[in-house]
């Protein structure tokens, strides 16, 4: 008997029509012979709801323990309405917490990490014959207090679960029939992509690709999990996302670029006229990872201001933005620098494919497209499957046309979105 891992966003449960028909999809998987898990989102935009509630409480700084309580909150009304449904159905379905499942995480709030997954409840529910419906996004700690994982945090509960019960496959509903060559709202013509690799995934979920959670990519390659993105709303078989294999040849005439990816949620920070001499950087560089930010893309060059100098810009999370700066601030007096620049209104086009490894033209192409847009280019980032370029937030949607017109990766058709935001 296959065993199915089922989960589904915000977007697919958003009331209670909407749970029906997720719950007939679940009864449909059951009584065709599958043993079904399922995961499920806090329903349509209840979890900013309650971080608006949250917020006329406590204004300022929330207490992280106590708002992890109330976020986790979301879940729980989703799975418990969502076993309702599938019992009215005459289908047996027993709903758990992320604690019941077994979602241990360390301590850190509002972005824990798993650190083991023991779904003996679950498993034995399902050997019972029932669905189990598990709540996304949170888990207990090692000190057994309620814990969250971060925005996204389903996708990476569902991969762990279907990871820890040896799921033959992890189904990743959403409100589009796929994972797109591009955001279908910002390019209507955008393709769908039947099969992506692994390593593909992770770099559109990496550069702003919001379809898939990162860490949920990366736990689904750490453990091979097979992943099959696809819409809650339509029966259209989605993506494929390759895990643990290569390339075979019935793929060889797959598309050389596989998609573009945008990240409008970025800043930028400029350390003017640093001495030009051996660790500079570095302490620059260190003395934002201690304040705890995560940095994305570095470019260090002569600097404009004077001689024996440079310049090193850095882009980061926009949220992050305030703390950075205060953070390489405090280093600007001890090493004479001349002056830090922040800028809030950047945005990050990504062009990721498994096909430029080998294509010298790529490059020129994206950025000849830029060009003939009027998209000045202020930083560039390559991988051996990705060019990441940064230019002004907005010109951003423009970018991210014109490239895909250059690519040729428009389909006859406009993709279908069915509602939501993506996840």
């Amino acid at each position: 008997m296959a065993l199915l891992v089922m989960k589904f966003g915000g977007s697919s449960v958003t009331d209670a029509e909407a749970m029906r028909r997720v719950a007939q999809r679940v009864v449909t998987a059951r009584r065709g012979g599958s043993q079904v898990a399922v995961v499920v989102s806090a329903m349509g935009d209840t979890t900013d709801d309650l971080l608006d509630l949250a917020g006329q409480i406590s204004p300022g700084t929330l207490p992280q323990r106590e708002l992890d309580m109330l976020l986790s909150a979301g879940e729980r009304i989703s799975m418990a309405l969502l076993a309702m449904a599938i019992q009215q159905l005459g289908v047996p379905a027993k709903s758990f917490t992320g604690a019941q499942a077994g979602m241990r995480t360390d301590t850190a709030h509002g972005r824990a990490r798993l650190l083991d997954v023991q779904p003996e409840r679950v498993r034995r529910t399902l050997d019972d014959g029932a669905v189990a419906i598990v709540a996304g996004f949170q888990g207990i700690s090692t000190d057994d207090d309620i814990t969250t994982l971060g925005r996204g945090g389903s996708d990476t509960t569902a991969v762990a679960l279907a990871a820890a019960l040896g799921a033959d496959v992890c189904e990743i509903y959403t409100d589009v029939d796929g994972l797109y060559t591009a955001d279908p709202r910002i390019v209507p013509s955008a393709r769908r992509v039947t099969r992506i690799t692994i390593e593909e995934t992770l770099e559109m979920a990496a550069h702003g690709a919001k379809i898939l959670h990162l860490r949920a990519v990366e736990y689904a390659r750490r453990f091979t999990v097979p992943l099959h993105v696809r819409s809650s709303f339509s029966d259209q078989e989605g993506t494929w996302i390759l895990v643990g294999r290569p390339l075979t040849e019935d793929t060889m005439e797959d598309p050389l670029i596989s998609g573009i990816a945008h990240d409008r949620t970025l800043a930028k920070v400029t350390a003017v006229g640093i001495p030009d001499r051996p660790g500079a950087a570095a302490a620059v560089i260190e003395a934002v990872a201690g304040a705890g930010v995560s940095i994305d893309m570095i470019v260090q060059n002569v600097s404009t201001s004077q001689a024996d100098t440079s310049d090193l810009s850095f882009t980061l999370p926009e949220d992050d933005g305030p703390t950075a700066v205060a953070a390489v601030r405090r280093l600007q007096e001890s090493m004479g620098f001349a002056d830090v620049l922040y800028s809030s209104h950047v945005g990050k086009l990504s062009l990721i494919g498994a096909g430029m490894r080998s294509n010298p033209s790529v490059a020129a192409r994206l950025f000849s497209a830029l060009a003939d847009a009027g998209v000045n280019i202020e930083m560039i980032s390559t991988s051996e499957i990705r060019i990441s370029v940064i230019c002004d937030q907005t010109n951003l949607d423009q970018a991210v046309r014109a490239v895909h017109t250059a690519f040729e990766l428009d389909a006859e058709e406009e993709a279908v979105v069915y509602g939501g935001t993506g996840r």
